[in-house]
């Protein structure tokens, strides 16, 4: 067997997160357990409040854990300064659902883009090779570096951002990718562009991806295990196709409810 299908690459035991004080505490991860493996594809999913955005800044080292632990490539990481939290991040990386929180408007996208190669090690690289490597990152998400060069991150769309994004993610080539709400601020069409690159990552380089949405249907569409969140808790959890084709928990089964159903025929009684 696999030992990259033992082993978890990314593991969670009583992880736990309190805001306030004794008096005005509120519990947004209670005491949840998890183990994701390497190039497997995960959707944690559940509304707003749920928790869920709260797991994935603890997963990044962004907030501290109140209670319990996270393991990356199967050990508790050291992050508590920049230095180390750096090296963490080389391993572990994000795409946000805002493109324009997420990035330094006061940097150049070349600034960006270099500080991703020299992240990786290639400080020292000859300069035609820096310029090949972003070339490619941005030929891979359908941009043209020539056309975004001396260029702010604000002068470019939602759209293009969110690619420019996952431009930096090819350079980077975490092992784990959290992806938070990624197409939620995008039209259809770049909606599924988007999907596709990520999973196109994915398969090229049997990267770890977790999506984080309130969008059950995605969640079907890309995941290979579903993990369902209700007030800080994993209620439900499988494969997918086990998890939102025969839900067990009142509350999975009304996230699927919400779901449009297009197909369904119209009822032409109540048409004229």
């Amino acid at each position: 067997m696999n030992d990259d299908k033992m082993v978890p690459c990314l593991s969670g035991r009583g992880v736990t997160k309190i805001f306030g004080n004794s008096k005005t505490k509120t519990v947004a991860v209670d005491h949840i357990d998890f183990d994701f493996y390497k190039g497997e594809v995960i959707s944690i999913v559940g509304e707003s409040g749920s928790g869920k955005t709260t797991l994935s800044q603890m997963i990044l080292g962004l907030i501290s854990v109140t209670e319990g632990e996270v393991g990356f490539e199967g050990a508790r990481r050291d992050i508590s300064t920049h230095k180390k939290k750096k090296d963490y991040w080389k391993g572990i990386q994000a795409v946000f659902q805002d493109p324009f929180a997420s990035f330094n408007m006061f940097y150049k996208i070349d600034f960006v883009l270099l500080d991703c190669i020299n992240m990786r090690g290639g400080k020292h690289l000859p300069k035609e090779k820096k310029l090949e490597l972003i070339t490619e990152a941005c030929s891979f998400v359908n941009l043209k570096f020539e056309e975004l060069t001396n260029k702010y991150p604000f002068e470019l769309s939602g759209g293009q951002m969110q690619r420019l994004m996952i431009a930096r993610i090819f350079l980077l080539k975490p092992k784990i990718l959290i992806a938070d709400e990624p197409t939620s601020m995008v039209d259809a069409c770049s909606r599924a562009t988007i999907l596709d690159m990520l999973l196109k990552l994915r398969d090229e380089n049997n990267m770890t991806i977790i999506f984080i949405t309130h969008d059950i249907g995605l969640a079907y569409y890309v995941s290979d295990s579903v993990y369902i969140m209700e007030h800080g808790k994993f209620v439900e959890h499988g494969r997918a196709d086990e998890v939102i084709l025969n839900p067990k928990e009142t509350y999975t089964k009304r996230l699927i409810n919400d779901v449009p159903k297009i197909y369904e025929k119209w009822d032409l009684t109540t048409v004229g």
